[in-house]
């Protein structure tokens, strides 16, 4: 399964609704009972995100710890981004990030992707769960 910056960010956010499923996914997966992993535009999500609200020392706190969870981070190559050009070809609605997580999930083979983001929905093919409360 595929983990999006929203499932990480909301982890290590303030108090939130999503705050502790995430926080609970993350640790569940840190503990090896699910198996899960990233892609590079996840890290460039975190990176963007504290840099655009000027949080730059919280981000690379969130940053590095989720480089110790996720050693491996499946790259983003030229396939992934030929299948997301053709997925927003598919679909003027669908946004870029979320069209190269998708190729992320179907050229790796993943069951699903993680996230809050009901844009995934809309995608064929894409399984989108959400962290259990």
């Amino acid at each position: 399964m595929l983990i999006d910056a929203n499932i990480i960010m909301y982890a290590a956010g303030a108090d939130h609704p999503h705050k502790r499923p995430s926080a609970a996914l993350l640790e569940r997966i840190a503990g090896g009972e699910i198996e899960a992993t990233i892609d590079a535009e996840v890290l460039q999500e975190i990176l963007h995100r504290y840099r655009a609200i000027r949080r730059w020392k919280d981000g690379r706190r969130v940053y590095d710890l989720t480089r110790q969870l996720f050693p491996s981070v499946i790259p983003v190559t030229a396939e992934v981004l030929d299948l997301a050009r053709r997925l927003l070809d598919d679909d003027r609605q669908i946004m870029a990030r979320d069209a190269l997580h998708a190729a992320v999930v179907m050229t790796q083979g993943l069951e699903a992707v993680c996230s809050y983001d009901r844009d995934f929905d809309r995608i064929p093919g894409i399984l989108r769960r959400e962290p259990d409360a």
